[in-house]
């Protein structure tokens, strides 16, 4: 999960079939698939979005969605 990486660590998601059917869409078109690799740029204060960056682009997340991504951390 995007929680147990810290600002600045990477990642590789491993699962992302626990998110909402349009948040799966959104990240499959802006190229965030499972075996992509990320970076999490910053995690804003509480509760707020996870900013990360995956392909050359940053992107926002809201936290409960960032929560139910399986990611390992690299």
């Amino acid at each position: 999960m995007f929680c147990s990486l810290k600002a600045g660590d990477k990642g590789k998601i491993i699962d992302i079939s626990h998110v909402n059917h349009l948040v799966q869409r959104r990240l499959l078109d802006l190229g965030i698939t499972e075996g992509s690799e990320v970076c999490v740029k910053c995690i804003m204060p509480f509760g707020g979005p996870v900013m990360i960056e995956s392909c050359g682009q940053c992107i926002a997340l809201r936290r409960k969605e960032a929560v139910q991504i399986e990611v390992e951390k690299l």
